[in-house]
């Protein structure tokens, strides 16, 4: 009989009590014991503002070792937790907090001074993140009882505090855990509900597939823990593990990131792509365009050596133990991704998204295959809406306990979410091969019809399109029903090696020329729009496609 969520969380702080649980990376540390008394605090605190278990508890700030024992005390009490990106407009902010029913919000100082009180009339308070203190109330009670906590606390625990004293109740598979509210890049906020049964499924699968990651190992948290993919795999995951896991409190600059690293030596790095393309794009390639590094490449033995030497280098880069490096949220650079096979980097393309809190599929790296982003995990079922699926690209369509219930007070929207027999529609257009491994094509949304019918994928013609010189990211939308390709350059590369704007633009379309080349008719490029600042992304470094497209 599998655990639940609430005893993984359970055991884990009766099992680790000394141990450090908790660190913002430069800041405070705390232990597991230290967490279960917070969290008894705050059970005290909910319970005596007559918190009842269903009530929505809003969260709102950066990633922060609080912020995680605030969604923790919320999810054990049996509150349904609500976390909302920090990085949402305050208007946004405000209607999530009014729509999810919220009757506490947890938020940074710098958010709640933009906020409008009034206007969030459900909430009986906010609470200061970083420390609990209260910033606004509307109830006499909350009042009163942060002021005395530490006393309520020590009548209800006269003797001392043990982890004899952490007992959470657990709540039925089916019922609702927590609202999460996408932040696509379709442009439209959904409430996410998510279900215990698929919290439980997806930390009951990191914990049987991860097994390198044992209880003491360090963990760089840096995605945000208003995400699924950050809160169940960064956080939620390592910490029923027994693991120190660090939050990235500030805005994670590179150099932020790499002394984290080197202070906390990782065994497992999740990211976005961005971080590792990075890298290699800056770094490495460069190295291996020198004339010298050409010549070396060519020789036998030798180039099997300078390979080793810059994969030893890379791994020294991310803190020396690096045994896994998890790539979710979009796809990998192809030639980033290459390259990294050719050298045996420890890498895996993993997928999943918020409805399935957040996965669905995955393999290890050493079983993972080039453009394949894994085999669906365990608990869930796939089928690729194709006449053949391993060949034509059909919607992918999931079934299991990870799925979601469905769209908060968005009944149209859950109905259009599922087919009729109850599989989710994930949106992605996919291919499985015979040995179930899955290959993302593109979104349905996205999909453009071509002038006799044909399917064009614009995302991959912009892979394509995104290996070329000086290219930073496109686009490729349509327009008047031709193919036009928006531009952003690689400004600050092409700035090193002398060209001007003029000269970017005279290379792009130079690229597009040659791409055409490879291109059936159907779907080749008509026009080219360079722009001179980076597409707007969502917070997962997703572009908005929604805005460049008519």
């Amino acid at each position: 009989m599998e655990q639940s969520i609430i005893k993984y969380i359970e055991h884990s702080i009766r099992d680790n009590w000394e141990e450090l649980a908790l660190t913002d990376f430069n800041g405070v540390s705390f232990q597991y014991r230290t967490i279960a008394r917070k969290i008894a605090k705050l059970h005290i605190l909910y319970e005596a503002i007559g918190i009842n278990k269903g009530d929505k508890i809003a969260l709102c700030g950066r990633n922060s070792a609080q912020w995680s024992i605030a969604f923790l005390a919320s999810l054990t009490y049996g509150a349904i937790p609500v976390p909302i990106l920090h990085d949402f407009k305050p208007d946004t902010i405000q209607h999530l907090v009014n729509h999810s029913d919220a009757k506490l919000l947890y938020a940074d100082n710098s958010i709640w001074e933009n906020l409008n009180p009034e206007i969030m009339d459900k909430l009986l308070g906010a609470i200061h993140i970083s420390d609990y203190s209260l910033m606004f109330s509307r109830c006499e009670k909350l009042n009163a009882t942060r002021l005395h906590l530490n006393e309520l606390f020590g009548k209800k625990y006269p003797e001392r505090f043990t982890p004899e004293d952490v007992a959470y109740d657990d709540a039925a598979p089916d019922s609702l855990a927590m609202i999460n509210y996408t932040s696509g890049s379709t442009g439209f906020s959904k409430g996410v509900m998510i279900p215990y049964r698929a919290l439980t499924s997806n930390i009951t699968y990191a914990i049987e597939h991860l097994t390198f990651l044992k209880r003491g190992d360090g963990m760089v948290c840096m995605l945000p823990l208003a995400h699924m993919y950050g809160l169940v795999i960064e956080m939620i995951h390592p910490l029923v593990k027994g693991c120190h896991i660090y939050f990235l409190t500030k805005l994670p600059s590179p150099k932020v990131i790499m002394d984290a690293f080197a202070t906390v030596h990782p065994k497992l790095i999740v990211s976005v792509p961005l971080i590792l393309e990075k890298i290699i794009k800056t770094k490495v390639f460069p190295l291996l365009e020198k004339p010298l590094m050409k010549i070396m490449l060519k020789v036998p033995l030798l180039d099997e050596r300078l390979l080793t030497k810059i994969k030893d280098k890379l791994n020294e880069t991310f803190g020396g133990q690096l045994m896994e490096f998890i790539i979710g949220g979009a796809a990998l650079n192809k030639d980033v991704e290459t390259f990294l096979r050719k050298i045996n980097f420890p890498f895996t393309v993993g997928y999943g998204m918020t409805e399935c809190a957040p996965l669905i599929s995955y393999a290890p790296w050493q079983e993972s295959r080039p453009g394949s982003c894994g085999q669906i995990v365990d608990r869930m079922e796939a089928r690729i809406d194709s006449p053949e699926p391993s060949r034509i690209a059909g919607e992918l369509l999931v079934k299991g306990d990870n799925n979601m219930l469905g769209y908060y007070k968005n009944p149209e929207a859950t109905k259009a979410a599922f087919t009729d027999d109850g599989w989710l529609r994930t949106g992605d257009l996919c291919t499985l091969d015979e040995d179930g491994f899955l290959y993302i094509r593109g979104r349905s949304k996205n999909m453009i019809l071509g002038p006799s019918g044909q399917n064009i994928y614009p995302e991959e013609i912009e892979q394509q399109l995104n290996n070329m010189p000086y290219v930073g990211e496109s686009l490729i939308v349509e327009e008047n029903n031709r193919l036009v390709a928006l531009i952003y350059p690689d400004i600050d590369n092409g700035t090193k090696q002398g060209l001007t704007f003029d000269d970017l633009i005279k290379q792009m379309n130079e690229n597009v020329t040659n791409l055409n080349k490879e291109l059936p008719g159907y779907s080749r490029i008509e026009s080219v729009k360079v722009l001179h600042e980076e597409f707007e992304k969502t917070p997962k470094r997703s572009i908005k496609r929604y805005l460049y497209q008519h």
